[in-house]
């Protein structure tokens, strides 16, 4: 879903497109990371992702989620 132009496919009904949802997320605060190691075994280049999207290494993801209060999607 942080992929360029993949959010924008997603849309159900009436309802925005989840690209709009994640900017009034983003606009709320909420911070998107993404993790390097899996983008490596993937083989996703650094610049698919939106500008929002940072990417950082799983060792600050981990304690990112043990020492806050965290929703970690896959």
């Amino acid at each position: 879903m942080v992929k360029k132009g993949e959010a924008e496919k997603i849309k159900i009904g009436s309802f925005p497109s989840l690209r709009e949802v994640m900017n009034q997320a983003i606009g709320v605060g909420v911070k998107l990371m993404v993790c390097e190691q899996s983008c490596m075994l993937l083989g996703i280049p650094r610049g698919d992702f939106i500008p929002e999207a940072k990417i950082v290494g799983a060792a600050t993801l981990n304690d990112l989620a043990l020492n806050a209060d965290t929703v970690l999607c896959f």
